[in-house]
């Protein structure tokens, strides 16, 4: 054989063997991953309008946000349920209502279908599209992408809400599902939907056109350009009797925003979650709602603290333990959703509180107000404050170091109290909460032996944004009922190194 051919056979070889010798490029990360790095925070209508948001208020909505929410990082605006409808619970009034005024239930015929078949929109595959009613630049087919591209051209990102299954007016017609031979009808569980609500019917996962009817409505949301999906109905009813957990259609929504190629935060509803599901949730999900739906009363608040405690270990990498929306602000227009039409019943205690709690932990952080009728003040005080806003995005760690209240420590409400910590990613700081969950005013410590912290560290309040001078070894606030402090603490240089052990009456102890 030739010198210069035995010399090109050994460098193609020695190329070859390289080429096998080099680590493979790391694979992209997987749609979960391209999505909510950080607990995404943004506005959703439900708390303000229940389902009745339309689009000019949106748009106002979405105007004030990229003003005056974005640069503080909010950035998702979230159009909550029933939008395929023009008239949501316009049937529902004072003595002719199933659950309450203006509840969204649709009235139904002798045989179960739509007694009114303009309650829902929808095309020839029974994919539910926006009410052109109600939001103007859908006709023709366009769905929300105008709506969207519009929000995209704010530096926002936009959201819907959807629910679990199929319209049960598909199973009715009959209608066929895109990409598959199959129908409505073969795929749908007739009876089973949300205990709240009758629109849909479950999708049953085992049936040959499941997938494909999920895959076809995702589809759909990654052409309208969709960021955001909060999917409702799909772990029991909001803390109700029949708690459930529907395990296949979450399994299937994951696998339709895989296949969509549209990186989209999916975000589960109701609550509470269930932990012995976490590792599901964990594979599928961005976010999990933790709790039932939250409103502005002390009693939901409290039991925040024990939720939020009992998932801590399960937030982080592009999934978020859920404890649903920020009821501050003007809420319940027109005496809907959830009680009469009012400015939030938190006191102002509560709402340092709330947003302390909520920081720390790392839980999404989704507004539910309306903010054109909120006052300006709370809006630039509790949202507006990036040192709190930073501990809830770059904070590592959460976790409870303590807690009394009646899950834990008994029935005598002035010793109720809790500290939370978590870790700065940037550097060495701790972010310390300390809350007064009793009725009456009341001094809260943290103890630096509880999280082993060592020397002396610098103190700045987050809230007030000053300083407040260096601590050892504990910190102690005196704090009203209900209220709260979020604290920053940095480490003095060289201060751990004459570190010794000391005991609660501060005596040396021997190492």
């Amino acid at each position: 054989m030739p010198k210069t051919t035995i010399a090109i056979l050994a460098a193609l070889t020695l190329s070859a063997c390289a080429a096998a010798a080099k680590p493979p490029a790391s694979a992209p990360p997987t749609l979960i991953e391209q999505v909510a790095a950080r607990p995404p925070m943004g506005w959703n209508s439900f708390d303000a309008w229940d389902s009745r948001i339309d689009e000019a208020t949106y748009r106002k909505t979405v105007e004030f946000m990229a003003d005056t929410l974005k640069p503080h990082g909010w950035d998702y605006a979230v159009i909550d349920y029933i939008w395929w409808n023009p008239t949501p619970g316009g049937h529902n009034v004072p003595g002719n209502f199933e659950r309450r005024v203006g509840h969204p239930n649709v009235r139904l015929a002798p045989d179960g279908s739509l007694l009114d078949k303009r309650e829902v929109t929808m095309d020839r595959y029974g994919r539910l599209l926006p009410s052109v009613e109600r939001f103007p630049s859908a006709a023709g087919g366009k769905g929300f992408k105008p709506l969207a591209d519009w929000v995209h051209s704010k530096g926002l990102k936009f959201g819907i809400h959807i629910m679990r299954g199929v319209h049960r007016e598909a199973y009715y017609r009959n209608a066929p599902i895109l990409g598959s031979k199959a129908t409505a009808r073969d795929i749908a569980k007739v009876g089973d939907h949300a205990a709240w609500l009758n629109n849909m019917f479950g999708v049953d996962w085992r049936q040959d056109g499941a997938q494909a009817y999920y895959d076809s409505i995702f589809k759909l949301y990654a052409e309208w350009g969709v960021d955001y999906i909060k999917a409702d109905d799909m772990m029991g009813d909001c803390g109700g009797p029949n708690f459930g957990y529907s395990a296949g259609e979450i399994a299937m929504m994951r696998k339709a925003i895989d296949n969509s190629g549209r990186p989209m935060v999916l975000s589960l509803s109701c609550g509470e979650a269930p932990t012995g599901r976490a590792d599901h949730l964990h594979a599928n999900a961005n976010m999990w709602r933790v709790s039932g739906d939250f409103w502005d009363e002390w009693d939901h608040l409290a039991r925040s603290f024990q939720l939020l405690d009992k998932w801590s270990a399960w937030g982080g990498e592009h999934r978020w333990p859920d404890a649903d929306m920020i009821p501050f602000g003007h809420l319940s227009l027109d005496n809907r959703p959830h009680g009469p039409d009012r400015m939030s019943k938190f006191s102002r205690d509560e709402h340092y509180t709330l947003m302390s709690l909520f920081s720390i932990a790392r839980s999404p952080l989704m507004i539910g107000s309306e903010l054109l009728s909120t006052p300006r003040e709370t809006v630039d005080t509790f949202f507006g404050n990036d040192e709190v806003l930073y501990v809830n995005q770059h904070g590592r760690d959460p976790h409870q170091v303590v807690r009394i209240d009646d899950e834990r420590g008994g029935s005598d409400t002035s010793k109720y109290y809790a500290v939370w910590i978590s870790h700065d990613e940037a550097n060495d700081d701790r972010f310390v909460a300390l809350f007064n969950l009793g009725p009456a005013e009341k001094a809260v410590t943290f103890r630096f032996d509880d999280e082993d912290l060592r020397g002396a560290y610098k103190v700045r309040n987050l809230w007030t944004r000053t300083d407040e001078g260096t601590a050892t070894r504990e910190i102690t606030r005196t704090l009203p009922s209900h209220g709260a402090t979020l604290l920053r603490l940095s480490p003095v240089p060289g201060s751990d190194q004459n570190w010794v052990p000391r005991d609660e009456k501060g005596r040396v102890q021997n190492q």
